[in-house]
């Protein structure tokens, strides 16, 4: 896919230096190289296939620089690399969806897994971006909850234990080695939605307020 001029396409442009870390040749998602996979690089970024995507046309979004946390990127990466979750969205969309559902562009899961007790397996942030397509993968609108969040946590959504295992062979090597396979996490417990109740106004007040005063105390204002 290449990129386009068009505003509404993205304004991605390569750029003709990069970050020492990541060559012209190579390519890496936190220790493993993934060159292969790429199929977008943009000036801060890079969009590459999944290797063992949950649905179909489940792709990663990542920034060039393996930054651990999303905190951790400055304005422009960030600016880079959700602009370019725009685009990828619009490839998927033409490349999955029925042509009467571009105009909407489809459904899809945006999720990022920041960190390791959000289920985040290799230390690299990264964008899951996921189409849900109609007849195909789309949530069932009869069910209340979405097990695509569930399959996040779990083994099928560990994308560090799917590269290490392409890359140390699954089940093979030392005890320490198998130790050190990346391993899910992050599901959320198990709440029944009966126990669950609505805060009153007042509480909700008392928590906002908390909320302005901190980032008051960060210099940030509220307009």
């Amino acid at each position: 896919m290449s990129t386009s001029s068009d505003p509404s396409e993205g304004s991605i442009r390569p750029e003709s230096t990069q970050p020492s870390h990541c060559s012209d040749n190579e390519i890496h998602f936190g220790p493993f190289k993934v060159t292969n996979q790429v199929f977008l690089r943009t000036p801060h970024s890079f969009a590459l296939v999944n290797l063992k995507p949950l649905l179909p046309g489940h792709v990663l979004v990542c920034p060039l620089v393996p930054h651990k946390r999303l905190t951790d990127l400055s304005p422009a990466e960030v600016t880079d690399l959700f602009s370019t979750v725009q685009v990828v969205q619009r490839m998927l969309g033409r490349y999955y969806f029925h042509p009467v559902m571009l105009e909407t562009g489809g459904s899809f899961n945006i999720a990022v897994q920041d960190g390791p007790e959000a289920g985040q397996t290799v230390s690299h942030v990264h964008v899951h971006v996921i189409p849900r397509i109609r007849n195909v993968s789309a949530k069932d609108t009869e069910t209340p909850s979405d097990a695509l969040y569930e399959w996040m946590a779990e083994e099928k959504g560990n994308i560090g234990g799917a590269l290490w295992d392409r890359d140390h062979g699954h089940g093979h090597g030392h005890v320490a080695e198998l130790q050190a396979r990346p391993k899910p996490g992050g599901s959320f417990p198990s709440i029944e939605d009966a126990a669950r109740t609505a805060r009153e106004m007042e509480e909700m007040e008392r928590e906002a307020g908390e909320y302005r005063k901190v980032l008051e105390e960060m210099g940030i204002l509220s307009v």
